[in-house]
């Protein structure tokens, strides 16, 4: 009995699997079809025909790779710079005591309850009166500190024993040094998660960019792609393979470092 139920269950879970990577395995298959052959009913799963005609288009004659590059900058330099600055933060909350810090606490967690849509405006005319609007730091920064990656790094950072910080107090080191030194390498597994999470966020981030980036130059490759497809909407199998182009990379990154993000994510929720 307790064989059938592990089958069974086995079974639900590819089926599931099946279910939720078909629309992909489906973007795939028809981004190397001849133009107007994914229109036809029934689609075809398979294309009789292999092209990588859409492929030399995307990057021959529409300039994927520059939106390629704007991405990939826009991605890497935030979740860089969301490292350093949620980790001192949420450090400083978890560790360190001060005036306000409690009250801090409480703000940032009221916070959360604002949607992200609230604040697009303020943001912008901030990053306008900096002259910062149509730039690659317009769409860098608000990626660099976040709640959610505070209260991530603080919850872990909760579970660091005080006599090891009062232990390198004692042996002289300042609190930077403590910080690189010490915490640093402990919290090393959730700051591995946090990077994915940024990444992926700031790759797939569609509506900021699009606020923000007001020259088509700088476009990442969510809004290009939708850009493309006023021009393109009846070129089904151009705007598949261009969905390829932007959903391959992170898909490729996650798997690489799916361990290390289910790691920080498993041993994160126990210690908080």
């Amino acid at each position: 009995m307790k064989r059938f139920g592990s089958v069974l269950l086995h079974v639900a879970l590819v089926c599931a699997a099946i279910f939720a990577l078909a629309p992909m395995l489906w973007m795939l298959s028809a981004s190397f079809m001849p133009t107007g052959a994914a229109n036809v009913y029934p689609p075809p799963l398979i294309p009789k025909n292999p092209t990588l005609e859409h492929y030399r288009t995307l990057f021959g004659q529409l300039a994927i790779g520059r939106y390629m590059f704007n991405s990939a900058v826009i991605a890497t330099s935030a979740t860089l710079l969301s490292l350093l600055v949620n980790s001192l933060a949420g450090y400083a909350i978890a560790k360190l005591r001060f005036r306000g810090r409690d009250s801090v606490h409480k703000i940032m967690g009221a916070a959360l309850l604002i949607p992200v849509q609230v604040t697009m405006l303020p943001l912008f005319l901030l990053l306008k009166q900096f002259g910062l609007v149509n730039s690659y730091w317009g769409a860098i920064i608000p990626s660099i500190a976040t709640i959610f990656g505070i209260f991530l790094i603080r919850q872990y950072a909760l579970g660091i024993p005080d006599d090891l910080l009062d232990a390198a107090r004692m042996d002289g080191a300042s609190e930077f040094r403590i910080y690189w030194s010490v915490v640093l390498p402990v919290i090393r597994p959730i700051l591995a998660t946090l990077a994915i999470w940024t990444f992926l966020a700031s790759w797939n981030d569609f509506l900021w960019p699009l606020v923000v980036l007001t020259d088509d130059a700088r476009y990442t490759l969510p809004v290009a792609l939708a850009s493309l497809s006023g021009e393109h909407v009846q070129d089904t199998e151009l705007m598949m393979a261009g969905a390829v182009v932007t959903v391959f990379p992170v898909v490729v990154v996650f798997l690489m470092l799916q361990r290390a993000y289910v790691q920080g994510v498993m041993v994160g929720s126990v210690k908080g």
